[in-house]
């Protein structure tokens, strides 16, 4: 039995080798291993679907290109292309809404004031600045005091020879 199972594999390997080796065997000479060649034959004849014949001694026809053109995936439809609607917009010619120069905030708070008989002299702090000033004096080239009365004090701005008012006490 032993014999019998050694001659069954060896049978079935012979019969492998033969069905590999076989079709190399009868492979032409002439047909090695070239790439393929696209031949876009011209279109003469109106018959689609035909290859053109070749000769029975002349060289194999080189292999046509079937490949798509286009998007294999691409969207299609038998609905017609929907129509974008035109918009036609009229040029609006936007003149720039010029604001009036305006008095920035005042930035000075009332801090005292100091009456001499002769001389008021009132005191004025921005931020960490403290100013002592009288009536004509320039603050940082910007401001001008230019009246100081029991109630307020009038301030110019000078860039724009604006007038603003500080409250500097009560009338009592």
């Amino acid at each position: 039995m032993n014999n019998k199972r050694v001659m069954g594999w060896v049978a079935f390997l012979g019969v492998s080798a033969a069905l590999t080796w076989l079709p190399e065997y009868f492979k032409k000479a002439d047909d090695t291993d070239t790439e393929a060649v696209a031949v876009v034959a011209p279109a003469k004849d109106k018959s689609s679907g035909t290859l053109p014949a070749t000769k029975a001694g002349a060289a194999p026809a080189a292999i046509k290109d079937l490949g798509p053109a286009g998007d294999l995936f691409a969207a299609r439809s038998w609905k017609a292309a929907p129509t974008l609607a035109s918009v036609t917009e009229q040029a609006v010619n936007v003149t720039p809404v010029v604001q009036a120069p305006t008095v920035p905030p005042m930035p000075f708070q009332f801090i005292g004031r100091m009456d001499d008989r002769s001389d008021l002299q009132v005191f004025l702090q921005n931020g960490e600045k403290i100013y002592v000033v009288r009536k004509g004096d320039v603050i940082d080239e910007t401001w001008k005091i230019e009246r100081i009365s029991d109630m307020e004090l009038s301030l110019v701005y000078l860039p724009l020879h604006m007038s603003q008012t500080l409250s500097v006490g009560s009338a009592q």
